[in-house]
């Protein structure tokens, strides 16, 4: 009977000294999520050479660049509701991918806008109206990006 207890009393030991050397195992940080494209909006061309561009990311990470300047700004939550709200009474998801006039002009300025994963091309002479407030609007955050005075990059070899 010793034996046997004496033996308990050893695997019983030996128990608690393995749950110690086990030790409390650290689980690792989770990764934030990866932002994915909101908003992507290009306006290219015209008599001066146009060439502006907004990205906007899920998390309100803004980019917006034009021929000479390029900036990095934050929009808020009630901002990404705001543009939401902007494509969705516009119906954008019913939108056509491309409207273009028949009318060729080396002056016209070409806009290409993607909200999430759908992208429509159009023209100058060619907005259709639903178009118009969500072009507007997406101009208004370009003209407002690139006069903050945040984070702003001047492009290697290009005066402003």
């Amino acid at each position: 009977m010793k034996k046997w207890t004496g033996i308990g009393i050893l695997l019983l030991a030996a128990a608690l000294l393995l749950t110690g050397c086990l030790g409390s195992k650290n689980l690792p940080a989770p990764t934030p999520a990866t932002p994915t494209l909101f908003v992507d909006y290009q306006r290219t061309g015209g008599f001066a050479g146009v060439n502006d561009r907004l990205v906007i990311f899920d998390n309100g990470v803004a980019l917006v660049s034009s021929r000479s300047t390029s900036r990095e700004f934050s929009l808020t939550r009630s901002e990404l509701e705001n543009i939401s709200s902007v494509f969705e009474a516009a119906q954008f998801h019913t939108l056509e991918g491309n409207y273009t006039s028949r009318r060729e002009s080396a002056d016209l300025l070409q806009y290409s806008i993607t909200y999430r994963n759908k992208t429509v091309n159009t023209e100058d002479t060619a907005i259709p109206g639903a178009l118009e407030q969500i072009i507007g609007e997406l101009e208004r955050i370009v003209t407002n990006g690139l006069n903050s005075g945040q984070a702003g990059i001047q492009l290697p070899g290009i005066a402003s």
